[in-house]
């Protein structure tokens, strides 16, 4: 008993569900590292798929997983000056950083990297939750009849 002595011990509860800020927040930062992958791999030549189970029936009824490959659209594109330019999604919604700005330019894919971690990191410190928040709201009022 005298080496359980030396631990701490408490009273604790684990929580049963995820405050929706959090919630979104994690969504966020998976989709940014999602970007931040498939960059990487555009960078070095390759592809960056993820995998994903569903669930179909047979021709006999039969209920089974498949896995299939998640299609992952990259957030930037090429802007008429040569520079690359970087939006941040959630949903269907672009988020806007500053009033009236959307995107994030810069000149070259190891930026692009760069940016997509700080970004990331910005997501995992709470630092777009307003914007997250305001994008969530119209992503739901879409849902709205």
């Amino acid at each position: 008993m005298s080496t359980l002595n030396s631990l701490k011990m408490v009273n604790s509860k684990k929580p049963t569900s995820i405050p929706p800020v959090l919630h979104r927040r994690n969504k966020l930062a998976n989709k940014v590292w999602e970007q931040l992958q498939l960059a990487k791999a555009n960078k070095d030549g390759g592809t960056f798929t993820v995998k994903k189970f569903k669930t179909v029936k047979d021709s006999d009824g039969a209920r089974k997983n498949i896995e299939h490959e998640k299609r992952i659209r990259q957030w930037w594109f090429i802007a008429a000056d040569g520079k690359v330019c970087l939006n941040v999604r959630y949903g269907a919604k672009i988020i806007e950083f500053a009033k009236g700005k959307t995107a994030v330019e810069v000149n070259s894919a190891d930026e692009l990297i760069k940016a997509l971690e700080i970004i990331k990191v910005a997501v995992e410190a709470g630092e777009l939750d307003a914007q997250i928040e305001a994008a969530s709201g119209a992503v739901r009022a879409g849902f709205r009849r």
